[in-house]
């Protein structure tokens, strides 16, 4: 990783001009090269003491937290929230505070990260995304061919939320408060009747909400344990949508 270009990477990140993961069909795939490029910045770097606003805090060196401009039209809300050098963060995002995007994190046009969100390291967040309070989107580093948690534009993250990894989420799901998403947990089509499977990708506007199913194995029928999975209960409508609209006014 030695001969990896690591600072040009990292500088093409924060402008988008490269991801971490990009669409290929239906699918998403890793791009291998930043990944590594991130990892050689981690063993290049050397923790230091950051002075100034931010006096008191430990860490690599060349991570430091990103600034902004007025001109960059991003909201950064003051209040101890923090974008890490590497990350991508468009026109028209709204940051509340506290919140973190990681390195490689890549945040579309229009997107809002509300407080105790968590956009971790290469997670990829599309266009008009709602990340409500705690979200967590799960970083994925190594091995460099795991493709990130991504979710795709006009989606709805409800509060307290957990996508890690490299599940993804299509275009315009609702994810309602409290799912887990996972690769050890299937999910549920309860509409079209059918069992999507562990760390299946969520489809293009379903609406997922948190359920339970039965444990298996006698012991715990007998004792009526349940574990927790996803279930889609619908798919989104003009309803849905009316009710999902982002207020202009916060913008």
């Amino acid at each position: 990783m030695s001969d990896i270009n690591w600072e040009e990477i990292l500088d093409k990140l924060e402008t988008g001009e490269v991801r971490a993961a990009e669409p290929k069909g239906d699918r998403w795939e890793a791009n291998r090269e930043v990944k590594e490029a991130i990892l050689a910045s981690f063993s290049a770097g050397e923790n230091t003491e950051y002075s100034g606003i931010y006096d008191g805090f430990v860490d690599k060196h060349n991570l430091p937290p990103r600034r902004f401009s007025a001109d960059e039209n991003v909201r950064l809300v003051p209040g101890g929230s923090s974008v890490r050098r590497g990350a991508y963060v468009a026109e028209n995002v709204i940051i509340m505070p506290p919140a973190y995007v990681n390195v490689g994190g890549y945040v579309d046009e229009g997107s809002m990260i509300d407080s105790h969100a968590l956009v971790g390291s290469c997670a990829q967040v599309g266009k008009n995304v709602h990340l409500s309070a705690g979200v967590q989107l799960g970083g994925v580093l190594e091995p460099v061919g795991l493709s990130p948690v991504v979710i795709e534009d006009d989606c709805f993250i409800g509060a307290g939320s957990v996508v890690v990894e490299g599940i993804l989420v299509k275009k315009g799901a609702v994810i309602a408060p409290g799912v887990t998403l996972s690769k050890s947990i299937p999910v549920y089509d309860c509409v079209n009747e059918e069992v999507l499977g562990k760390g299946a990708d969520i489809p293009e506007r379903a609406v997922v909400v948190p359920g339970t199913r039965p444990m298996s194995g006698d012991w715990a029928q007998e004792q009526g344990l349940n574990v927790a999975c996803p279930l889609i209960v619908k798919y989104r409508d003009a309803d849905s949508d009316a009710s999902l609209e982002l207020e202009d006014a916060l913008r």
